[in-house]
């Protein structure tokens, strides 16, 4: 394999598995959920049970927030020392500030000469497990070598080639949380609906559903959409319900007729805002990881 030229940033809310980021040599800048009073590092929380518990009970606004300039210094500088380029990916700009604080970060190490121009942002206009894919897409280029700017194309037309769709249980704490975006229209309905959305920027709806049956079907049918159109690299995630993950990804194997890219369960910094029993299943090209 031949040497990193470029190396690969991303935040902690692409929820990929701990020995994944290890293995593909990913980077992680970790972003901040405060209960209660309470503001902890998303990478600092292990129980993520513990944590939903403390969401569905307390009656406190739960608050989220973006790494520091500082956090990103402190993951940028020792790579450009190395002589490295980086790419940097991270949540969308239309629900955090994460890609304005990689951005001042990278501005205030150019200004110090320390070679924050060889720093590459890309806002990836989804998180979790589209974020993720991305995410794997910038370490396999890296791995064969590419600069920077060869990193980022392959991260851009990944991010292109993306389609995530997820369901929640209820829209409550979008509301609570104010991240509802487009979907605002179906606050107030009169129905107790499944809705099912997308990220596109901001948090954009698909579609009402009424059962947890039917989300199911409509996650399959739309699993289906993207096996038919070449989309086999696959992933599924959830919040506190494994159990009907496991059914989804039963029916995406059998869909896609290969294993996941990963598994994984969204935590705070995300599940704040869309809370538990969330299911979700995306997918690219499986030549963007090749």
């Amino acid at each position: 394999m031949p040497d990193r030229r470029t190396e690969v940033v991303c935040d902690t809310t692409a929820y990929l598995p701990a020995d994944m980021v290890s293995d593909r040599e990913i980077h992680l800048v970790s972003l901040y959920v405060g209960l209660e009073g309470e503001l902890e590092r998303e990478s600092e929380i292990s129980d993520y049970a513990e944590f939903y518990e403390r969401l569905r009970t307390s009656k406190a606004k739960v608050t989220t927030s973006q790494p520091s300039v500082g956090d990103f210094v402190e993951i940028y500088e020792p790579l450009l020392a190395a002589d490295k380029d980086i790419v940097s990916l991270h949540i969308s700009g239309g629900i955090s500030g994460t890609c304005e604080a990689a951005e001042q970060a990278r501005d205030r190490l150019a200004e110090e000469g320390k070679g924050g121009e060889r720093i590459r942002i890309f806002d990836s206009r989804t998180s979790a497990g589209g974020l993720g894919l991305c995410a794997l897409a910038a370490s396999s280029a890296a791995d064969s070598g590419a600069a920077g700017d060869t990193v980022l194309q392959r991260v851009a037309d990944t991010r292109a080639s993306l389609k995530i769709y997820f369901a929640l249980d209820t829209l409550e704490y979008l509301r609570r949380g104010d991240r509802i975006g487009k979907a605002r229209g179906w606050l107030g309905s009169t129905l107790r609906i499944k809705p099912i959305l997308t990220l596109e920027e901001e948090i954009t709806p698909i579609e009402r559903v009424r059962t947890r049956t039917k989300t199911l079907e409509r996650l399959r049918a739309y699993a289906g959409q993207r096996h038919e159109s070449g989309a086999d690299a696959w992933v599924v995630q959830y919040i506190e319900d494994r159990e009907t993950a496991e059914t989804l990804i039963d029916d995406c194997r059998e869909i896609f007729g290969r294993e996941p890219v990963f598994i994984s369960e969204v935590g705070p910094v995300i599940g704040a805002h869309i809370g538990p029993g969330m299911l979700g299943v995306g997918s690219v090209p499986e030549s963007a990881l090749a």
